[in-house]
């Protein structure tokens, strides 16, 4: 039977995390892994919501060593931990927050003194069944998917290798994602352990604070983030601290924000390409080109325009939600998502393309388009868009005369709406019905008349 180990440390003082500035060893590491797997409740499940990212790590390889299976949702809302405990009866609660509301049964992890215990690291069988990970489903249930162990390991095995983790050197791994994201989850904790790295317990969530942390870290170290933090980190004042590498995913990367973030940190970034369904499956360095280069064995097919992933680490044949154009058996490249292509008046555009355009307007901090689903533009028969922004310094006219330069008139918003922050969730990703709430309680938006082109 074929095994992996649970850590890839190959010596009882090699450093696993730290916390708050302090080393946590791989010895230290196994005996707080032991003592949580001692005291969990017996089940066969595990929501594992623990902030810490740390405890997260913990409560993970305590759950795999005593064959629990972990979920991992994208939200924690009411009605999908309801869907949850119908999905798995038995499942309880796992988190580090004395006020946690979640309606299961609670197990509190508990910070008690670091132990030593003996130095044996545990192997795991690698057709063990450790996650479910869950992608929304057209019916408003979430859909699992299967993650087992064997397979984790050799895709972020492969990560490591690809990001150049796995020199003989220690890397201290900051990341401003949750370790619950699928993205967080592979990136900050499951590389660490298994290229033999150190994961930082803390998530930073400010500029201020993510350099703070950053500097408190000894070198190499890396910070793994998304655009949307990168460009909030580049916009500040404070004063951005050298890294040894930046990695980022969820969303394209401008390459003259790729280019500015390498020149700040003085390290090359790198962008990593993947879903949920997947785990991650590609790399490129963004300020070198603009091919994706696949993880090996994987392979994508397109037919009747719709991406397919299947090989490798992948579980299963695996449809991809983005329009990829397949340069070779190991390169591609990516137009956007599907769901983002819209038509108006016969002009095709991707929200992608229009969102890279207007975020790269000097003054814009944030902005997105999406298209408008009011009764008013559905009542014609027509699609528009509609955009907000955050670019405090700027007006509604100049900032549409600067689109115009570089975009289709077609594609302008209608309405453009100033706000002071879009509702972005951890990862830096915007939903859809946030965005429609937030249309929907703006006041422009109700007057805003669907069938106004622009003056052009």
């Amino acid at each position: 039977m074929a095994s992996q180990a649970l850590i890839a440390h190959g010596s009882p003082d090699a450093v696993v995390a730290y916390r708050a500035g302090r080393r946590v060893t791989a010895r230290s590491f196994l005996a707080d892994v032991t003592r949580v797997a001692s005291c969990m409740p017996v089940a066969s499940h595990v929501l594992n919501v623990c902030d810490d990212r740390y405890h997260f790590a913990v409560g993970l390889c305590a759950s795999i060593i005593t064959k629990k299976v972990s979920l991992l949702p994208s939200t924690h809302t009411p009605q999908i931990i309801r869907q949850l405990a119908r999905f798995a009866p038995d499942v309880f609660c796992m988190t580090d927050d004395p006020s946690c509301d979640i309606a299961l049964p609670l197990f509190h992890y508990r910070d008690d003194p670091p132990g030593e215990g003996s130095w044996q690291v545990p192997q795991i069988d690698a057709e063990q069944l450790v996650a479910y990970v869950f992608t929304s489903g057209s019916t408003g249930m979430p859909i699992p998917h299967k993650k087992t162990w064997g397979r984790l390991v050799r895709c972020v095995s492969e990560g490591a290798r690809r990001l150049g983790l796995v020199d003989g050197r220690s890397y201290a791994m900051l990341g401003t994602v949750p370790a619950q994201h699928m993205y967080g989850f592979e990136s900050t904790v499951l590389t660490a352990l298994q290229s033999g790295n150190a994961l930082c317990a803390e998530r930073p969530f400010y500029p201020a604070d993510i350099c703070a942390s950053i500097a408190a870290l000894p070198r190499p170290r890396v910070l793994v983030s998304t655009p949307i933090h990168l460009r909030s980190l580049l916009s500040t004042d404070v004063e951005l601290p050298p890294l040894d590498l930046i990695v980022s995913a969820t969303a394209t990367l401008p390459p003259q924000l790729a280019r500015d973030a390498e020149r700040r940190f003085a390290a090359p970034l790198l962008e990593i390409y993947g879903s949920t369904e997947t785990g991650q499956i590609a790399s490129r360095r963004t300020v070198e080109t603009q091919e994706w280069h696949l993880w090996p064995n994987v392979h994508l097919s397109v037919e009747d325009g719709r991406a397919w992933a299947q090989g490798g680490h992948v579980e299963q044949r695996t449809p991809m939600g983005d329009v990829l154009e397949v340069r070779s058996d190991e390169r591609f490249i990516l137009h956007g998502r599907t769901e983002d292509l819209v038509n108006i008046a016969g002009k095709r555009g991707s929200l992608g393309y229009l969102n890279h355009h207007l975020n790269a307007i000097p003054g814009v901090i944030d902005g997105a388009f999406f298209v408008r689903e009011d009764e008013r533009a559905s009542a014609i028969g027509v699609t528009r868009l509609a955009a907000f922004v955050v670019a405090p310094q700027l007006n509604a006219a100049s900032l549409l005369d600067r689109l115009r330069e570089r975009i289709d008139p077609v594609f302008l918003p209608r309405p453009l709406l100033f706000v002071d922050r879009l509702p972005r969730n951890a990862t830096g990703k915007l939903a859809r019905e946030a965005l429609q709430s937030l249309a929907a309680s703006a006041p422009e938006f109700a007057h805003a008349d669907p069938e106004r082109p622009w003056a052009q």
